[in-house]
């Protein structure tokens, strides 16, 4: 009778530490998850910041795109004017001047 008390109580003892070693790796498990958690959003934030730094970097190279694109469009227009004039000068001139 005696054994068995001892087993009983042995069993208990054993079972508390079991229950205690189960509840210590759930709060170890927790804090890890915790801390990945952590981690994981330090990391969206600074890939988050980077990447609206790299868009506001593409905006305004756009920005400057266009504007060197407009510039050049405008330039292009110039030249393509003073050839027309130059050819519509030269061919009022050539029907000024008397034949040969």
């Amino acid at each position: 009778m005696r054994d068995r008390e001892e087993q009983s109580v042995k069993e208990a003892k054993r079972m508390e530490k079991h229950t205690a070693e189960e509840a210590g790796q759930l709060a170890k498990e927790q804090a890890r998850k915790k801390v990945d958690v952590a981690r994981e959003q330090a990391i969206e934030k600074v890939q988050s910041v980077k990447e609206a730094k790299r868009m506001e970097k593409h905006t305004a190279e756009e920005a400057g795109q266009l504007a060197k694109e407009q510039a050049r469009k405008k330039v292009d227009v110039a030249r393509e004017q003073a050839i027309a004039e130059a050819q519509k000068a030269r061919t009022l001139k050539a029907k000024k001047q008397p034949p040969e």
